[in-house]
């Protein structure tokens, strides 16, 4: 097993969570969460709220994007650390399954992690470009 595998540091465990996220390993997504994480998606994103537990997270956000979008991912490229926050700047693409209309949309997300484990998640993006997408 290599360092990154095991490594506390903020950055590279919120690295894993986007691999696994690729991978759609929820398994490997689920490993990155504390047992009281709180994940936020945006007000007016189409999944908006708050989930809690790895297993909410993955059933109420990876799940259902995945039964309404295809090739959903999240393409992080620039990582800001302070301390135990993780901002991520990032691109979604994916390509609605109702409408076949594509979204390329930039991305901020803020992670907090504590003991090696994701323990907070807030998204930012332009939420009217994913609800166009949606609507035929």
């Amino acid at each position: 097993m290599t360092e990154f595998a095991t490594s506390t540091a903020p950055a590279d465990v919120v690295r894993r969570q986007y691999l696994a996220s690729a991978a759609g390993d929820l398994e490997a997504l689920r490993a990155t969460l504390a047992p009281d994480v709180e994940w936020t998606e945006m007000a007016g994103f189409p999944l908006a709220g708050t989930y809690r537990t790895p297993d909410g997270v993955t059933s109420h956000v990876m799940e259902q994007l995945g039964k309404e979008w295809d090739d959903w991912a999240a393409h992080d490229d620039t990582y800001v650390v302070d301390g135990e926050n993780v901002v991520v700047l990032a691109r979604y693409t994916a390509v609605n399954k109702a409408t076949g209309k594509p979204i390329a949309v930039r991305v901020a997300h803020h992670f907090v992690v504590r003991g090696g484990l994701i323990v907070r998640f807030e998204q930012f993006v332009d939420t009217a470009l994913v609800r166009d997408a949606m609507t035929a």
